[in-house]
């Protein structure tokens, strides 16, 4: 869930503090241009050229996210046919070289003359024209996921070499490229019983920064894609590490919630369900109720997780608060003084996947995060709505649980809005900020830090040691609250969540805004022992429940502080894990005729002097900080219901299948 940090951000604060410092200078480099600005200074990007140029404008970023994003886009070609009803098995395979090859049983991408390229074959249009492909028209796919025609040829141009081989017409058609230029002719190779395409390329070092592919997280994606595709067969097999796994879901989305609230308790024996075709839209719902305090809401058009929501999972809530609200009052359930229930009060402990697929989708953005499409809405609307009136109707005793527990989600908000009420006033009135915070000098959130420290005594180090121009103090007292087993109205009676909450100005949930964000960075910075691996956890838990967009727009952060020092001579070292600190160690005895060097742990970051801390966890020049991500979302919401929530038994299971593994320091 977190990544280590590029330097570009660190080497900015650097130029800040040195700037700050009176140490540098501002500069202004116009590259050797000036006013010599000429026809010499445009350039003209040929074919496949502009990908290996720009990489980030086609798979969003050249580290481990677009070196997936290479396999998806691959795999999301072959879950084509799937929809289209021509394949129902993908297999994906890294090998041990890296290279990967995605093989699905599909029609096989057509190999004629095509009729745009007189003596270029359609293969080689797909694999080496940008906006080449069969989704346009509509004679190819009715429903795709990939829109512009540029996924295939993408991954050709970001490759060493890629390599297609085609079934079709009882014969294996091949043809191979380098760094998206064909250095074959299209060849027969083969003959063959079947129909399907197998794609193999090696990511291109020179323009992707990493191999490294992660099997958890295409496990991951690969799990939701079957769930999604009713009957599709989809492994993924790792050479690497000996590792495969395969997914059939014939439940679909219905499978998918029972898989979300596997580590919870449910209000609902089982979800509820329906597949629909309305106007041209094909309409997948699937809810269950939970005792949490926390929605989990995931939504698709065509496969592709739309994160950002969209026209479908509006309809949905609209439907959802409509339909409990209605059933309330002819249950009398909802007495004629009371108010409505809101979306927030009937999506509080809901679960629900909801799926469209259309035509022609129309997403806001290149990352596809949001689904636009007006006639999306009224087919999820009514299909949401035929699916819970029925269901209310027939089960009597569960309606009046769920209808019970959303009007206990409705007092929660009153009092949440009261204690809220209460803080803003408070706030008002003595225009102050948390009298614990250390505020930094400068104003600009994009350059402003703010470290939350465990325990006074390390926030007082940190104090000290800080950069005050930019890196701002917040001290915690203790472990926060557990924000998974509370309502919002508890959540803002804690001291160190108000505080936090405070400090880092953006509000929380609906109230959430970005544009108040008063630091670039939120630094959650604990011991490395035990409990500052709970206290972390507790933190990450609130945050991502509570400001789920600090996370995914990429604010907060880990630091990272030494286990060790390692003296050595007049050098001391210092380590962050224990092979790192044995290495040293060994270096130092093959030196010193088996002498061992003076070695110190540090068991909390308030045995640190402030110049210590300063240079091993909060100097840019010199720290390691970790991004946290939430790529693996769904995955993310399981763990934190499973490790934070009321439920005991998947606790149990957890720690004593990674209590082998532990790294406990007791």
């Amino acid at each position: 869930m977190s990544e280590q940090l590029p330097n570009d951000y660190d080497d900015a604060l650097l130029t800040e503090h040195a700037n700050s410092s009176g140490n540098g200078e501002g500069k202004v480099n116009d590259n050797g241009h000036g006013n010599n600005y000429s026809g010499q200074n445009i350039q003209i990007l040929e074919g496949l050229e502009a990908v290996r140029v720009r990489p980030g404008m086609y798979i969003g970023a050249t580290d481990q996210r677009g070196l997936h994003h290479l396999i998806y886009e691959v795999v999301d070609n072959s879950v084509d046919e799937v929809m289209a009803g021509f394949a129902d098995t993908v297999t994906v395979v890294i090998h041990a070289d890296d290279s990967v090859t995605i093989e699905d049983n599909g029609r096989g991408i057509p190999v004629d003359e095509h009729h745009q390229r007189p003596g270029m074959s359609t293969l080689e249009v797909v694999m080496t024209v940008l906006h080449a492909g069969g989704k346009f028209g509509g004679g190819g796919y009715q429903i795709s996921s990939g829109l512009h025609g540029v996924g295939v040829s993408v991954v050709n141009a970001l490759s060493e070499w890629c390599q297609v081989d085609v079934k079709h017409d009882g014969k294996i058609y091949r043809q191979r490229y380098e760094k998206g230029n064909p250095v074959t002719p299209l060849q027969v190779v083969g003959t063959t019983d079947g129909t399907g395409t197998i794609t193999t390329f090696l990511a291109d070092l020179s323009v992707m920064e990493t191999r490294d592919y992660s099997f958890d997280v295409l496990v991951q994606r690969f799990r939701e894609m079957a769930y999604l595709n009713r009957g599709l067969t989809i492994s993924l097999v790792d050479e690497r590490s000996d590792r495969e796994a395969t997914f059939y879901f014939e439940g679909g989305v219905s499978s998918f919630v029972r898989y979300l609230n596997k580590n919870r308790n449910t209000l609902q024996a089982r979800p509820v369900s329906t597949t629909r075709d309305i106007d041209n839209v094909k309409v997948e719902v699937s809810l269950q109720y939970n005792d949490s305090w926390s929605p989990t809401e995931y939504s698709f058009a065509n496969g592709i997780n739309t994160v950002d929501g969209g026209m479908h999972i509006t309809g949905f809530r609209s439907a959802l608060t409509r339909t409990l609200n209605d059933y309330a009052r002819k249950a009398n359930l909802l007495k004629e003084k009371d108010g409505n229930l809101t979306g927030d009060d009937v999506r509080q402990g809901l679960t629900a996947v909801v799926s469209v697929k259309i035509a022609n989708p129309q997403f806001e953005a290149q990352t596809k995060s949001k689904l636009n499409n007006a006639e999306v809405r009224p087919a999820v609307e009514a299909a949401t709505a035929d699916l819970l009136n029925q269901y209310l109707e027939l089960t009597p005793s569960e309606a009046k649980t769920i209808i019970d527990k959303c009007l206990m989600s409705a007092r929660a908000r009153e009092a949440a809005r009261a204690a809220r009420d209460l803080i803003q006033r408070k706030n008002a009135l003595d225009n102050s900020l948390p009298g614990k915070l250390a505020d930094c000098s400068e104003r600009r959130a994009d350059r402003c830090e703010l470290y939350l420290v465990e325990g006074d005594s390390a926030g007082g180090s940190a104090k000290q040691g800080r950069d005050r121009h930019f890196q701002a103090i917040l001290p915690l007292r203790g472990k926060i609250l557990n924000v998974e087993r509370v309502g919002l109205d508890t959540i803002l009676k804690n001291e160190e969540v108000k505080n936090i909450i405070t400090a880092i100005g953006v509000g929380i949930d609906e109230h959430f805004n970005m544009a108040r964000l008063r630091y670039g960075r939120v630094v959650i910075m604990c011991d490395a022992d035990v409990d500052g691996a709970h206290i972390r956890t507790l933190l990450l838990t609130f945050f991502y429940r509570h400001m789920q967009q600090l996370i995914s727009d990429g604010h907060l952060y880990i630091a990272q502080p030494p286990l060790y020092h390692v003296k050595m001579g007049k050098q001391v070292h210092y380590v962050y894990t224990l092979e790192e600190r044995d290495g040293l160690v060994e270096e130092y005895k093959a030196s010193h005729n088996g002498r061992e060097p003076e070695i110190g742990r540090y068991k909390g970051l308030g045995e640190m002097n402030p110049e210590t801390l300063w240079e091993t966890t909060m100097d840019p020049g010199h720290r390691t900080i970790l991004k946290v991500n939430i790529d693996e979302a769904v995955e993310a919401d399981k763990v934190f219901s499973m490790l934070m929530g009321s439920e005991v038994m998947p606790r149990k299971r957890f720690i004593e299948s990674h209590a082998k593994s532990a790294n406990l320091d007791v």
